[in-house]
Formats: C-alpha cells, structure tokens, sequence
C-alpha cells in the first residue's frame, strides 16, 4: 500500500516539475523573442518564477515519504514569489522614465505618469 501511495507521489512531483520546466521554457522563449523591454520583462519575471518555483518545491517535497521536508527550498520558494515582483515593478518604472516603454500605454486615469515621481525636467 504504501509502495502504491510513494509511486503516486512521484508521479505526481515528477507532473509538477514538467509543469514548471515548461513555464520556465516559455517564459525564456518570451524572453528572447518579444519585441519591446515591456513584453521582455513580462516573460521571466512571470513564467520563470513559476518555473523555478516548481522545481525548487518538487526538491523540498522530494524526501517526504521518507519523513522529511527540505525548508531551505521553501523559504527560497518565499523569497523568489516576494522579491521578483517587485524587482520587476521597479525595472518597470526605470523603463518608463526612461522614455523606453511603450508609447501606447493607456492613460492611467490619474493626471500624473504611470506609478512614477512626476518630475519637471530643466534641460540646459
């Protein structure tokens, strides 16, 4: 029975992490593939993380039916869902100041930029 229940399990692991190894192809095909810096840092930070994310959770939940849970994995599973985000929110608002992101953004409705400082420019 219990042989039956570990198979399952790994079966069910071994789905997780295709899963994930799929997200993370696509999300680096996005990111050599897509045309403006917007869309290239959509790809990664979203596809990969997930990507990453599963892989690094099969790996902590690998020895589980041996009793035993990896909790460095988890807490790096943490760590990458909280700071990619943000990274990216950032890398973002670097790209709209810079005048590099795409001249079609809607308007954001609140009569300053998009999540930026509104700054008045002085060039000499």
């Amino acid at each position: 029975m219990t042989a039956m229940l570990s198979v399952g399990f790994e079966l069910f692991l071994s789905a997780i992490l295709v899963g994930g190894g799929v997200f993370a192809l696509i999300g680096s095909y996005g990111l050599l593939r897509l045309p403006r810096p917007m869309q290239r840092l959509h790809a990664p930070t979203k596809a990969t993380t997930v990507g990453v994310g599963a892989a690094l959770v099969v790996s902590a939940f690998d020895l589980l039916p041996q009793g035993q849970i990896s909790w460095q994995e988890l807490l790096i599973v943490l760590f990458l869902l909280l700071t990619a985000p943000i990274s990216a929110l950032f890398l973002a608002k670097t790209l709209i100041l810079r005048g590099e992101a795409d001249p079609n953004l809607p308007d954001p409705g609140t009569g300053t930029p998009w999540a930026t400082l509104a700054q008045e420019r002085s060039d000499p």
